[in-house]
């Protein structure tokens, strides 16, 4: 046909766009909506500061940092710990335990323990990294994690000799406390806390069998671990009789104990062993006392807790030395 110049079999292209619909749907209303706060530098994947912490986080996981004013060891440290949950991050962060990187997996819905967790980090210089949730999952045994964990270093433990030094030169008669297989690490951050309440100079452990300085232990001490020596006894016995030798007075304390604490004079240089939860003083620790103090109690109670016990002779000794 000579008037239509649309060659056969060619499509007209409409004026319209195909499938155009009405409206935005609501995708440029939710891109002007605020994004909250802007994250720390720390967490921020390609800012210098960002990799400047994950770089130290590396280098504290491979030689992890001391914190000031801790006594010196003389045996090798265990390794790292790490504290999951955002409840435990926050407590032992309020506590003051000492810390090298607080980790943040990808994704985490944010709430009030998390952001006071990054918060309280930024402030005291604790790296903060973010990183995927699988490999917070390697970390724990069980994956409950919350998307938070904390890397608290090894305690750095005293040696006892250092110990009693310590406390000879502090110009006070020396009151050491022992524990005796303590396997509760809450129990020994309530002693820890104790001897500090009570002018203690420290406390010793045995090396094996016992409970450690764990996250839990610094955050029942509410801080006094961050004070008081805490020294690791190879044979717990030996250093006992050498401080025997040395002057100190070795008393134990049980509830079957052959002397009240009534009579007894804790104002000379004294080392006070407190015995395990369940089974109290060993054989052979028993046998190197000098005496066994007994608490005397009113009522059917047959025996107090071995940390509560600990409080109560300390808080005598501390009486009697004040008069």
């Amino acid at each position: 046909m000579a008037g239509n110049s649309q060659r056969r079999g060619a499509i007209r292209k409409s004026g319209t766009k195909k499938g155009q619909t009405v409206g935005s749907g609501g995708q440029r209303r939710r891109g002007l909506e605020p994004r909250g706060a802007t994250p720390p530098a720390e967490m921020r994947k390609y800012h210098p500061a960002a990799k400047r912490a994950a770089a130290a986080a590396k280098k504290a996981t491979q030689q992890p940092k001391r914190p000031a004013g801790r006594p010196s060891t003389r045996k090798g440290d265990d390794g790292p710990e790490l504290v999951l949950g955002r409840n435990p991050v926050v407590e032992c962060l309020r506590a003051g335990v000492p810390a090298t990187a607080l980790y943040v997996a990808n994704g985490t819905e944010n709430d009030d323990r998390l952001t006071e967790a990054v918060q309280r980090a930024a402030d005291t210089g604790i790296s903060i990294l973010e990183v995927p949730r699988t490999d917070l999952d390697r970390m724990s045994a069980n994956g409950l994690h919350q998307g938070l964990a904390l890397q608290v270093p090894p305690y750095r433990y005293a040696h006892p000799d250092d110990l009693l030094e310590a406390a000879r030169a502090s110009g006070t008669p020396p009151l050491l406390v022992a524990l005796d297989n303590i396997s509760d690490p809450r129990n020994l951050g309530a002693v820890i806390r104790s001897v500090a309440a009570f002018g203690g100079h420290g406390v010793v452990i045995p090396q094996r069998r016992s409970a450690s300085v764990t996250a839990v232990a610094w955050r029942t001490s509410a801080g006094a671990a961050a004070r008081l020596p805490v020294a690791r006894a190879t044979n717990l016995t030996r250093t006992l009789k050498d401080w025997a030798k040395a002057g100190l007075q070795v008393v134990g304390l049980d509830a079957g104990g052959d002397t009240s604490l009534d009579d007894f004079d804790g104002s000379t240089p004294t080392v006070v062993v407190v015995g395990s939860e369940g089974k109290g003083l060993s054989r052979l620790v028993r046998e190197t006392c000098d005496s066994v103090l007994s608490i005397p109690m009113a009522g059917e109670v047959e025996s107090l807790n071995a940390s509560v016990a600990a409080g109560v002779v300390l808080a005598d000794i501390a009486r009697r030395r004040r008069g």
